[in-house]
């Protein structure tokens, strides 16, 4: 009897001994493969590879364990907003980036504005069926309104047309409230060099 009780007492022991000799394996977690600074960095570095990006420096806040960051500053165009969310996109694989850039076109003084800029203001008030006289001064006001308007969220931007001739301003187009035509007419009358404004703006029905 003993024997046998023995010997059911040495394989049990056996067995457990058996059971213990492999250790189990454990998955560790895996870490971000970089800081939340080291990403700010990398963004930073892409928006940087441009000029006037780098001239604006636009702030980056980044969270690397959401794989998302949001980009704030100013701009002078919609253009240059697009291009920092996209060059910002590009410094990690699958990145969300918050856009909260504000566009804020560049005012030109008087004395900055060229003969050069002046022809490229005027083909593209062409472009939108615009007037401009002959001057600089014309031209140059055109510039300064425009982009007021567009730099303005309680205009609808390029609804608005602006005619300058001999320093008088025309605005024509429809807006949706009277509150965008009053407001259209105050940055027009309030831009430097103006002497006059005429507001044919006509105001939607439907709005």
């Amino acid at each position: 009897m003993r024997q046998i009780i023995f010997g059911m007492l040495l394989a049990l022991v056996v067995g457990l001994a058996g059971c213990s000799t492999t250790p189990v394996e454990t998955t560790s977690t895996t870490k971000p493969t970089m800081t939340n600074s080291e990403l700010e960095k990398a963004i930073k570095a892409k928006l940087e590879t441009d000029s006037q990006l780098k001239m604006a420096g636009i702030d980056v806040d980044a969270d690397v364990s959401r794989n998302e960051a949001t980009l704030s500053g100013t701009v002078e165009s919609e253009a240059l907003r697009t291009k920092a969310v996209d060059l910002a996109k590009s410094a990690h694989p699958g990145l969300t980036v918050t856009d909260k850039i504000d566009v804020k076109p560049r005012e030109i003084s008087r004395a900055e504005y060229t003969e050069e800029l002046a022809r490229g203001e005027r083909e593209k008030a062409k472009g939108y069926g615009e007037k401009i006289g002959d001057t600089l001064d014309d031209a140059w006001i055109h510039t300064k309104i425009v982009a007021k308007l567009i730099g303005d969220t309680k205009t609808p931007e390029r609804k608005i047309n602006v005619d300058v001739v001999n320093n008088m301003v025309t605005l024509r187009g429809m807006v949706n409230t009277a509150e965008q035509k009053a407001e259209a007419e105050r940055i027009a009358k309030t831009t430097e060099g103006v002497k006059g404004v005429k507001n044919l703006l006509k105001v939607s029905k439907e709005g």
